[in-house]
């Protein structure tokens, strides 16, 4: 895979975590499906990148919604952030989006904003020896309206300091895509299918 960043200048990169830095989407949709499995019900793969970066317990109640059931969010959340850490090992980075973390690593400012719980990102990061490269490291945790919603990467340019304008963000699905967009930042598309 073959990445084009876009003309700058740019002061700081915001990269998503899950199917950006790390391909790690095939080990959340079996995870999903192992957290759902116990309540008769699956995560559709259509669905499963349609929703990609927003928080999971957010996911579960438009579950809930899109299915007209009554998953238990708290329960499910708790199961599927297990299942995925128990497949942890198994997490590789996307080659061409590390070359770029490596490269430009104390050169311009670099945050994690992700819609996974900021211990999720740790661990992950921990797991490609990544960590230290990031100045920031923002989780579900760190602001009130997820992806689509403009606020994490609000609020990722603001912990760096910099205007969103002067941000350039990589990311995979469509609603981080939006937040990019809708705060301002240029966007590196990463391909999402596995």
């Amino acid at each position: 895979m073959k990445l084009t960043i876009p003309s700058g200048p740019f002061e700081a990169y915001l990269f998503d975590l899950d199917g950006t830095i790390a391909n790690s989407l095939p080990l959340h949709f079996k995870a999903w499906n192992e957290a759902l499995a116990p309540h008769g019900t699956a995560m559709p793969e259509d669905l499963f990148f349609a929703w990609g970066g927003i928080p999971v317990p957010k996911t579960v109640e438009m579950l809930n919604d899109h299915f007209q059931i009554k998953l238990p969010i708290d329960v499910v959340s708790r199961a599927r952030e297990q299942a995925y850490l128990e497949m942890i090992n198994e997490v590789k980075a996307h080659e061409a989006v590390e070359t770029i973390i490596r490269a430009n690593y104390q050169r311009i400012p670099m945050a994690v904003v992700s819609g996974s719980a900021r211990s999720s990102i740790v661990k992950t990061l921990t797991r490609l020896n990544l960590s230290e490269f990031f100045t920031a490291l923002l989780g579900a945790e760190d602001y009130s309206k997820g992806k689509p919603d403009p606020e994490p990467f609000l609020q990722g340019a603001r912990v760096l300091g910099v205007d969103p304008k002067k941000c350039l963000a990589f990311e995979d699905a469509e609603p981080g895509i939006q937040s990019a967009l809708a705060a301002g930042m240029q966007v590196v598309r990463i391909p999402q299918r596995f």
